[in-house]
């Protein structure tokens, strides 16, 4: 009988979705296309470098189980890895690897090719005039792990980081994005990151650098006619680390040649660590391409630390300084900064300063005084929480109320303004808000956006409630 290479793919497709999660199905095995059936050999093709040593690794023996099923103890399976050309070649070009031997399906290793070598690479951090062909990494070694203390509030991405560190390139969370408000420690997880890989991998190059300066070099390499000669040196970095990403919005040339690079270290098992003030489905103008390859692996929020964790922060803060201050006084500051790290350790140095330079004793009044202070000269972001307080007095019913199942008209408009004034005043991500607004989901969030935005221009009484809540969230 003769059979395709679409039949036979299908059938093996049969087995092994009976066989899996079908999210795992869903992401490394629907993607394939049969190409190619000849000599009991079948070609499939895969969307990248990446992709073929993940299923290597990952299921090559459910591969091999499904195949021998198909065609015998004889079966082979080739890859053909369809890749993008970054260098101005608009045809893509293809690798065809059988696959490997480990004790799975017969074929010989291939040793892959490293296409479109270039010997000369322009680094654009080197000051013009100066020889030097190593590339700093910029990292901070201040920021690391050690110092980035654990709470409910950051665990996943924490926990993420360290298994980038410890394998990069090698983990699922590739390419790993941080993301959260102002302060939270996106900059300084990012960086610990780094540094551990450094510590442990000194042979692989790392490189820090935020989105706005590799726009800015970027455009420099545009004006001085060497596009090139910056892809190639950003496509020799093992582990590239970009800050503040949402700054590429609207930037479709830098979007453009970062996808490139992206694409490229990514298809090389390099890894890529990306931070953002939102999470991927809140990002504006920001290419799908760009948006969907940013959803690869991990996005990790770091979310506003509980009074636990605050409390850690500054008695770390304090241990590091060689600074003792009571217990009652470090509780009151976490009691009442509650923002983000960020203010919360610019308030307990403040403390010191205060007490060191007035010669004073740290007490309860000197800390209202400087916490009052601090507070007051600090703008700062309005927490959901507080949001929830002020829309549900407003309404005379409590949090609880608000934050329940019923569908009563009035209780669900208190709802959905406590959600936009949380989009509005926050930047905390749409799956936050709808988490922390009765474990709603990020959809609803956005209905409720609209909603509000709708009867804002259709119902006065409404428009009065938005105003009076504008005026009491202000700051």
């Amino acid at each position: 009988m003769n059979q395709t290479a679409q039949t036979v793919w299908n059938n093996c497709l049969s087995f092994i979705k009976d066989n899996i999660q079908p999210q795992a199905y869903k992401t490394w095995f629907a993607p394939i296309k049969a190409v190619k059936f000849t000599d009991n050999s079948l070609s499939i093709q895969v969307p990248s470098k990446f992709f073929y040593e993940w299923l290597e690794e990952h299921y090559v023996k459910i591969l091999k189980v499904a195949l021998t099923k198909q065609l015998g103890e004889n079966a082979k399976l080739v890859y053909i890895i369809k890749m993008e050309n970054t260098y101005g070649n608009k045809e893509p070009f293809t690798e065809k690897i059988p696959s490997t031997n480990r004790g799975s399906l017969k074929s010989q290793n291939v040793e892959v090719p490293l296409k479109n070598k270039n010997p000369e690479l322009k680094n654009p951090f080197i000051i013009p005039g100066i020889r030097n062909v190593k590339i700093e990494s910029q990292l901070n070694p201040n920021y690391s792990f050690e110092n980035f203390l654990e709470g409910d509030s950051n665990r996943l991405a924490r926990n993420a980081g360290i298994a980038v560190a410890n394998k990069p390139g090698g983990t699922s969370f590739n390419p790993l994005l941080i993301f959260g408000g102002v302060g939270l420690g996106k900059t300084h997880l990012a960086h610990a990151i780094g540094v551990d890989i450094k510590d442990k991998y000194p042979e692989k190059t790392v490189l820090y650098i935020s989105a706005e300066k590799f726009t800015q070099q970027y455009i420099d390499a545009v004006k001085k006619n060497n596009r090139n000669d910056f892809i190639h040196f950003y496509q020799i970095i093992d582990v590239l680390i970009i800050d503040d990403v949402q700054f590429l919005s609207g930037k479709s040339g830098t979007q453009d040649v970062f996808f490139h690079i992206f694409n490229h270290l990514h298809q090389n098992g390099k890894q890529v660590i990306l931070t953002s003030d939102k999470a991927p489905v809140d990002m504006q103008d920001i290419e799908q391409r760009l948006l969907s390859r940013f959803k690869w692996g991990l996005s990790a929020e770091l979310q506003t630390p509980d009074f636990e964790t605050r409390v850690s922060i500054l008695k770390n803060k304090l241990y590091r300084d060689g600074v003792e201050i009571p217990e009652d006084i470090i509780e009151y500051v976490a009691k009442n900064i509650k923002s983000n790290v960020r203010e919360l350790e610019g308030a307990i140095i403040s403390l010191i300063a205060q007490s060191s330079f007035n010669k004073k004793e740290v007490t309860i009044s000197l800390a209202k005084d400087v916490v009052e202070k601090f507070v007051k000269n600090t703008k700062r972001e309005v927490s959901i929480d507080y949001i929830q307080k002020i829309v549900s007095d407003y309404f005379q019913m409590d949090v609880d109320t608000l934050q329940s199942k019923t569908r009563k008209r009035h209780i669900v408009q208190a709802r959905q303004l406590a959600m936009f004034f949380a989009k509005k005043l926050t930047k905390a991500s749409l799956a936050s808000i709808g988490s922390q607004i009765g474990k709603r989901d990020h959809a609803t969030v956005l209905h409720a956006c609209k909603t509000v935005n709708n009867l804002s221009s259709t119902d006065k009484q409404f428009k009065k409630y938005v105003e009076d809540l504008s005026k009491k969230l202000s700051i």
